[in-house]
Formats: C-alpha cells, sequence, structure tokens
C-alpha cells in the first residue's frame, strides 16, 4: 500500500494544479468611422504577448490561464490605450470592442477604457465588471457612482443620485444615447411620502448582464446632451458573443437570474442577448414569507439583438421590460402597532419597458452615421388604506393615485474627420414626452415634445493642445394652451492642454436647460383644481469646471476638479407666503403657483486617486467639499436641501489566488457624506391636525445628521474546465449605523419621528458561467 502512496499524492496535487483556460479577443476599430483598423498591435501586458488585428480587425489570444489581465492597443498615426481589469473566467470569453481616436500628444501610459471619453471633465466610465466586483452595487451602474466624487444616494432604498448638490430631479437616463423614461423597479422606494419619483427606484430593470461600458458625466455636458443640467448616466448595450453560445445563471436575495448569449448560427455575425430575472423575495412572498410586513416581487427581460450589414454597418434591436409590486399589511397584533404607518394598508404596483433600434454605418474612411429610435413608457399605481384595529378591515382610502408616463426619442448623429487634427459631429435629437395622473376626477397631463439640434467641431490646436466647440439648441413647447414655447441656444467649449507626459490641465464651460418636473407643472394653488404652472419655462445652469490630473505609473491617477454652476430661471414659489424651490424638490407635488424667477448656486472642489486592478489590489479614493444655495421669491439666499457640504468615499478590494483555478476577493466601501436638510415640524399644529405640517414649508433649515456607511463584499471565484463559480456575500451597512432619513409627526406616538435609513443588508449571491 505505501509503495502506491507516492503515486497517489501526485495524482491528487495535480489536480489542485490543474491550470484552466479561456479566451479574449475582440475588433479594433476607428472611433469617428467605425472602420477596423488592420494591422493594429495587440498586447497583453501579462507576458508581452502580441498580436496584429486582421482583415475586419478583429484579435484573438487563445488558451490563456483564467484571471486578470491589461490590453495595450497600438496604431501608426492612432492613440495608444491601455485597457484594464479584463477578468478572464473558464466557460466564457472575454469579448473586448476597442475604438481608437487619431493621434495627439497623451497622458504617458494612461490607462482608459476602451471607448474614447466623451467629455474632457466631469466624466466617469463605468463597466459592467465594476458592477460586479465593488461592495453593495447590487449589480446596479447607479450604485457604483456613489463611489465618484461629488455622488451621493438619496437614500438607501433608492437609486436616485444627488450629484453636485443637485436634486435626483435634474438626472437624466439615456440608453443608447437617447432619453428614457424612469427604468428602475418600485420608484417610490425610500421616499417620505411613499410615492413614485421621476428618475429613481429600488432596482434598476436593465440587467448589468447586457451592459457594456456606460458614461456617467457630472459637469459641462458636451454639445450632444441636452434637457438637463445635473447628471447623465447613458446605458451602453454589449453585443452578445457572435462565436459561441454561453449561459449565465444567478440566484441571489435580489432575484434568480438567467442569461443567454450567442450566434443565431454559424455561418453568420449576428448575435443575440436575453436576460430574465425574477425576485428571490417574489417567491418568498408566494410562500407567505414577507419583510417587516412587507412583500415585494420585481420581474424583468431585456434583450440586445445584433445584426451586422454591407460594408462594415450595424443594426441591432433591443429591449427591456418589468413588472413590480410592494404590498404593506400591517402585524394582525395591533397591539405591536408603534408608528402611524402600521395602521395602514399600501399596495404599490408599477410597470415600466423600452424597445429601440439603432443603425451604425461607416461612410468612406473619413465619416459615419448613427440613428437611433426608442420607445418608453411606465405605469404605476398606489393605494393608501387605513386598517380597522377591531376588524383588522380596510375602511377610509388614504390614497389612490396613478401615473403614466412615455417618452419616444429619435435620434441621428452625423461624425465627419476632416483630418488628424480637425473632428466635426452634428445631430438632431426629437422627443415627445407624456405624463398623465388621474387626481380629484381630472386627468391631470402633460404633453410636450423637444426639438435638439447640435454640432460640435474639435481641432488640435497644437500637440498638446485639443479644442472642442459646440452649439447645442433646445426648441421645446407644452400642448396646453397657457404653455409658452422656448427657442434656447446653449454655447458649449472645452480645453485641454498637455503640460507634460503625465500632467494635464482642461476646462470645460456649458450652458443648459432642463424641463421642468410633471410634478411642478401639474401643481395646483388654492382651492382650485386647474393647474397653474403651465407657463414655466425650463431652468437654465452655467456650468464651468476647471481640471487638472496627473498620472505616476500606468495604472495610477489623480483628478482635481473646482466648479461652479449658477443656475436661473429656476421655479420658487409665487408669492412671500411660500418658499418652495423647484431645486428642493423630488417626488413632492407641493400647491404652489410657481414663477420662473429663481436662482441657484454651487460650487466646490473634488479629488480622486484612482489605482486600477493591477497586482491583485485597486482603489478609489473620492471626495469634495462644496456649497449648495438656491434664492427664493423674496431674493433671499438659503441653504438648499441637498447641501450636505461633503462627500467622501473609499472603495478598495484585493483578491488572494489559490492554486490556480480559486480566486478570493475582498472588497470594502466606506461613505462618509454630509447630512442633508429637512423642513422644520411644527409639532403643535399637527398635533393638533392630526398630519404632519412643517413651518415655512419650503424651508430646509433643519440640519440631518452626517451619514456613514461601510458596505463589505466577499466573494470566491472557482473555475472548472467548461464553467466557472462565483460564491458572494455583501453587506450593506456592516457597521448597523442609523443614518437619518427625515423627520415627520407621528400619530400614533403622538410626536415628531426621525425615520431612519436601512440597517444592515446581507445578500447572498451565487453566479455560474458556462
Amino acid at each position: 500500500m505505501l509503495r502506491f502512496l507516492p503515486i497517489l499524492l501526485f495524482i491528487f496535487t495535480s489536480s489542485f494544479a490543474q491550470t484552466y483556460t479561456s479566451t479574449i479577443r475582440g475588433t479594433v476599430r476607428d472611433a469617428d468611422t467605425g472602420s477596423p483598423l488592420v494591422g493594429a498591435t495587440v498586447q497583453l501586458v501579462q507576458g508581452q504577448t502580441g498580436t496584429i488585428t486582421g482583415p475586419d480587425g478583429n484579435f484573438r489570444f487563445d488558451k490563456l490561464d483564467v484571471g486578470r489581465y491589461q490590453l495595450t492597443v497600438t496604431y501608426v498615426g492612432y492613440e495608444t490605450i491601455s485597457i484594464p481589469e479584463i477578468l478572464l473566467e473558464s466557460g466564457k470569453e472575454n469579448v473586448v470592442q476597442v475604438r481608437l481616436s487619431p493621434s495627439g500628444r497623451q497622458l504617458q501610459e494612461a490607462t482608459v477604457s476602451a471607448a474614447r471619453p466623451v467629455a474632457f471633465n466631469s466624466v466617469q466610465p463605468i463597466t459592467m465588471e465594476q458592477t460586479f466586483r465593488y461592495a453593495a452595487t447590487y449589480m446596479d451602474p447607479a450604485r457604483v457612482a456613489t463611489s465618484f466624487p461629488g455622488v451621493a444616494a438619496a437614500n438607501d432604498q433608492a437609486n436616485g443620485l444627488v450629484i453636485r448638490g443637485n436634486s435626483p430631479n435634474s438626472m437624466q437616463w439615456r440608453l443608447e444615447g437617447v432619453e428614457i423614461v424612469n427604468p428602475n423597479h418600485l420608484s417610490n422606494a425610500g421616499t417620505f411620502s411613499d410615492r413614485p419619483t421621476s428618475t429613481g427606484g429600488g432596482v434598476n430593470i436593465l440587467s448589468t448582464q447586457l451592459l457594456a461600458t456606460s458614461s456617467f458625466l457630472s459637469g459641462p455636458f458636451p454639445a450632444q446632451y441636452g434637457n438637463v443640467t445635473g447628471g447623465v448616466l447613458d446605458m451602453n448595450l454589449r453585443k452578445g458573443n457572435d462565436e459561441q453560445t454561453e449561459f449565465t445563471a444567478q440566484a441571489s436575495v435580489l432575484g434568480f437570474d438567467i442569461a443567454a448569449e450567442g450566434p443565431f448560427s454559424k455561418n453568420s455575425k449576428a448575435s443575440y442577448l436575453v436576460n430574465y430575472r425574477y425576485s428571490f423575495t417574489g417567491l418568498l412572498g408566494a410562500l407567505g414569507v414577507s419583510f417587516g410586513g412587507e412583500v415585494i416581487n420585481f420581474q424583468d427581460l431585456s434583450f440586445n439583438l445584433n445584426f451586422p450589414t454591407a460594408k462594415g454597418g450595424k443594426f441591432t434591436v433591443f429591449g427591456m421590460g418589468g413588472l413590480s409590486d410592494n404590498t404593506y399589511t400591517p402585524d394582525k397584533d395591533t397591539t405591536t402597532w408603534e408608528f402611524d404607518k402600521e395602521g395602514q394598508n399600501i399596495i404599490y404596483k408599477g410597470s415600466m419597458g423600452a424597445a429601440g433600434l439603432t443603425f451604425d454605418q461607416p461612410i468612406g474612411s473619413r465619416a459615419s452615421i448613427r440613428t437611433v429610435v426608442a420607445g418608453s413608457g411606465l405605469y404605476s399605481t398606489r393605494k393608501a388604506f387605513l386598517v380597522d384595529p377591531k376588524t383588522l378591515m380596510n375602511s377610509d382610502v388614504l390614497g389612490d393615485e396613478q401615473i403614466s408616463a412615455s417618452k419616444i426619442s429619435f435620434n441621428t448623429t452625423f461624425n465627419y474627420r476632416l483630418n488628424a487634427k480637425q473632428r466635426f459631429k452634428a445631430g438632431l435629437f426629437l422627443t415627445s414626452q407624456q405624463f398623465e395622473t388621474p387626481r380629484n376626477y381630472f386627468n391631470e397631463s402633460v404633453n410636450a415634445w423637444t426639438v435638439q439640434p447640435f454640432v460640435n467641431w474639435s481641432y488640435q490646436v497644437a500637440p498638446s493642445v485639443t479644442t472642442e466647440i459646440g452649439l447645442h439648441a433646445m426648441i421645446s413647447k407644452l400642448k396646453e394652451e397657457d404653455a409658452k414655447g422656448s427657442f434656447l441656444l446653449e454655447p458649449r467649449a472645452a480645453i485641454k492642454w498637455q503640460v507634460s507626459d503625465n500632467q494635464q490641465l482642461s476646462l470645460s464651460y456649458g450652458l443648459h436647460s432642463q424641463l421642468q418636473s410633471p410634478n411642478v407643472y401639474t401643481a395646483t394653488y388654492g382651492m382650485t383644481t386647474m393647474r397653474q404652472n403651465m407657463h414655466l419655462t425650463p431652468t437654465r445652469s452655467h456650468h464651468i469646471v476647471l481640471g487638472y490630473q496627473q498620472t505616476f505609473n500606468k495604472s495610477n491617477s489623480l483628478k482635481l476638479e473646482a466648479y461652479m454652476q449658477n443656475q436661473f430661471d429656476v421655479p420658487v414659489g409665487g408669492d412671500e407666503s411660500t418658499k418652495y424651490s423647484a431645486i428642493n424638490l423630488i417626488e413632492e407635488r407641493p400647491a404652489v403657483r410657481f414663477e420662473n424667477v429663481g436662482t441657484g448656486l454651487t460650487y466646490g472642489l473634488e479629488a480622486s486617486f484612482q489605482k486600477f486592478l493591477t497586482n491583485d489590489f485597486y482603489m478609489l479614493v473620492s471626495g469634495s467639499i462644496y456649497d449648495a444655495t438656491y434664492e427664493d421669491m423674496n431674493g433671499i439666499r438659503r441653504a438648499s436641501r441637498f447641501g450636505g457640504r461633503h462627500t467622501f468615499s473609499l472603495t478598495a478590494g484585493k483578491e488572494l489566488k489559490s492554486g490556480n483555478a480559486n480566486i478570493w476577493g475582498i472588497n470594502a466601501k466606506i461613505l462618509w457624506i454630509g447630512g442633508f436638510r429637512d423642513r422644520p415640524v411644527d409639532e403643535e399644529y399637527s398635533r393638533i391636525l392630526q398630519t404632519t405640517l412643517y413651518s415655512n414649508s419650503g424651508i430646509y433649515s433643519v440640519k440631518l445628521k452626517d451619514y456613514f456607511r461601510p458596505d463589505l463584499r466577499v466573494y470566491w471565484k472557482k473555475s472548472k474546465a467548461k464553467y466557472s463559480r462565483t460564491l458572494a456575500l455583501d453587506l450593506q451597512n456592516v457597521s448597523g449605523t442609523k443614518n437619518e432619513a427625515y423627520r415627520y409627526f407621528d400619530i400614533r406616538q403622538d410626536k415628531v419621528v426621525t425615520q431612519n435609513q436601512l440597517g444592515l443588508i446581507p445578500v447572498l449571491s451565487y453566479r455560474w458561467e458556462f
């Protein structure tokens, strides 16, 4: 027996030393025309392995050991870029789409994403890999953005973002470059009134499985972005694998996911990518399990179909749709009731969908055209009933609301490169939108359209200086009789100076405009049910940013940005007794007549240091100090609702390898944000009228405590010959810190109560890719 021991030991250790491999491949194309670049050099930093792109601009690395990689792509006459944080797992190819621009002087060994940045300042790429790696993102790109400087979530329960002190209502969601309605499940999550918002929700309906690198913009926007003043999350879709069929299955507290991608046939490069998800809480709810009296359900389906066309073009069909509901039922033991909400039965239901087409076509060797058309819509209902403690049956109706919204968006953009130093872009956006909310037997509706042409000219003045000059126009009109149309010109300009090989200075300016929130347009005044705010024109904003960037090596960089945003034509309460400013609103619809005479001022300094995932470690440290104020009807300047004064975020992680097939990851995120503001509650009159009444109702003079939240994510990746598995545990608010959300008068407790945000939230997930 002993003589066989060495043989058994060899077999045993060999099984642990087994190496698993997979493929990294992709295409290198011209960033302006989309034409393939033949003969580009693609090199893997690890091992110094390189290859040359073929006739279709394709490259391929087969039989690579699973693990982390970084690509460097060079081509004569074009910029050199380095693409970090490529994760290669067994059972799944990693397909990279690279876009190169004609060369100009650039940061030495700059590490960037595969796509050209869309702006000189205040732009951050969000990758699918980040959403899987960062702690407590719940696979939501908007929650990744809270790691960036100057960005905070309005509430733990939702992904509505406060960007540089702006209300979440000033943020715009885009899909494939065009505006869509709010793409989130449970849009009422985390609000004081429990009513839906127009920009956030509990879970993004679009599955991360479909996302390519998306762009998050927080500053002066290039000319192709309009009808927005605060921030943009522009989500882009990746195409499915066009050579082999692949599957992904995942189970977590968020839900069960199943994704499939692959070619339609062996003889075609057309591909599909589809994902379906059903909430795990929904299955538990069907079994009678609830969470704090609430039963939450959601499900969604998303897809992207890709069809290559003649002469290097591409045609895609994409879509997404989701259903969600949230039912709050009070405990049957009425002696446990402590808060006013516990005597209510609240039923929320929501649905959202979007679908569209894109067409990309190179035109010769210098030009290209891209056309996108998309339609999106949502519908939600919320019913609240007072529960009789004696019978536990619904009695008085406390609320019965319905909201529907839709958008039809069209865009066509023409790119033309005059020469290596000059590029020209021109396009047109057409958007028609509708919002309806029946109330008091009246159908309150807003119907609006916008026409937004734009032009942008980029010119390399010198090898170290590049400029961009653009002009955006916004022509808008509400279809109501008393509504005012507007024709607004918005100049945009930016300049970038490459001071040295590793230092860069940039300056950006933009004038921006945004239509009002539907809740502002449909707000009534006094005893009448007639709308009083259809005369309002868009809010406008001057935004200027001075930026500095320094790289230290191929994976580390420091960014500093000083900014100022001056808003004008802001709707504020139209008389001295109403102090409301639209700057402070989220889901509210105050009974106020507004006038476009208010202003808002935000200025601050942001800093971020980023180390990409190299040598098994990554880190992103970001912070900002800022001041956000507004001016009311009386010309008095006040601190705004979202003027928290500072943000700080530390996002970091370490990967540990165990053998050749195991990766352990430990990831942490720490958020420390200055407390937002709330309105002072008039406790005496609230007690008399048995509802929450505010003193000087539009003034946010109460400073909430600072917000502090540490998150943790631990994962274990295990590779096999034809598949890989990931077991992960996310812990949101691992310290259980009680962060303040808002204050209100609770009838049951007969006093002013502070409502806290979420405590410790554990999310266990298991992912299988094959």
